[in-house]
């Protein structure tokens, strides 16, 4: 059985882009899922096509979740891979939009499964979105950083080359796949503070955003989202003033930020902190402050 399913197929696609966020290690404060799932409610993108969860996941580790239908009937819902499509007719192209879980198992055989796609819609340019754990304060701009194999785009668009050796996740897979295959690919990540890692992070989502629109050509309305952005940092900036060691620790941050010759010896762990930030969170209403 293949593992892509057609809702219907896209056509007439304008120089399409690919843009692919997961859920998992690579989503730091939810902020690259956060930040797609922003795009495609703005753009009103459609749901073309899944890619079916079966040979992808580990269920233990990525649950099904059981909904009601009609109050009454029990309906399971799998965690499968979407794709969305969206038109943008003042943009100069396309975009085609990923989202789902990073799968457990087969990534070459699902990374293969997403190059057809992309190669079926003539998409001209893969982007990922991710996230990672940093030792940066949230008072500053979140930092993001765009990286290609591709010297192309690296020249063209202003991005880093990647050097970086050591373990990766799908998204190293899926640019690996997109260059043997001979298809431009470009990663955006953004730092995201480790002492908040359990809140959902839309200031990161937002930069995510913006470097997007910048990288693509798309612009998006992010109203929303930097409302979202503006509550999220009252509400954390409450939370650091209201205990010294955090506060001493996020001042700290912002030293180094600037100047980059502070040592972090001596400062209270990032478990700690996170914990009394967390429980703080939690008092204020139970509501984590989020994109949505």
């Amino acid at each position: 059985m293949q593992p892509l399913h057609w809702d219907y197929r896209p056509d007439r696609l304008r120089a399409p882009a690919l843009v692919c966020a997961f859920k998992g290690w690579n989503d730091a404060g939810d902020s690259a899922s956060s930040a797609i799932q922003f795009v495609t409610t703005a753009l009103q993108a459609r749901r073309f096509a899944t890619i079916d969860p079966e040979e992808f996941y580990d269920f233990q580790a990525t649950r099904p979740r059981v909904k009601l239908v009609d109050g009454r009937t029990r309906e399971v819902v799998w965690p499968a891979v979407e794709l969305f499509e969206a038109r943008v007719p003042r943009a100069p192209r396309d975009l085609v939009l990923l989202t789902g879980h990073e799968p457990s198992f087969r990534w070459r055989t699902f990374c293969a499964t997403v190059v057809e796609l992309a190669e079926a819609l003539g998409v001209q340019l893969v982007v990922t979105l991710g996230a990672l754990l940093a030792d940066v304060p949230h008072t500053r701009p979140v930092s993001v950083s765009g990286v290609s194999s591709d010297d192309g785009l690296v020249a063209r668009l202003g991005l880093q080359t990647s050097s970086y050796e050591g373990p990766t996740g799908i998204v190293g897979v899926l640019h690996a796949a997109c260059q043997q295959a001979g298809i431009p690919s470009a990663s955006l990540w953004a730092a995201v503070p480790h002492y908040i890692a359990a809140t959902p992070n839309p200031k990161a989502a937002l930069a995510l955003v913006r470097k997007l629109e910048g990288l693509v050509g798309v612009a998006v309305d992010g109203s929303r989202l930097e409302d979202a952005t503006a509550d999220y940092e009252r509400q954390v900036n409450l939370a650091v003033q209201s205990d010294p060691d955090v506060q001493a620790f996020v001042e700290r941050l912002e030293q180094a930020s600037e100047d980059d010759a502070e040592s972090p010896d001596a400062l209270p762990s990032g478990e700690t902190i996170a914990r009394d930030l967390q429980r703080f969170l939690r008092q204020r209403g139970g509501d984590t402050p989020g994109a949505g």
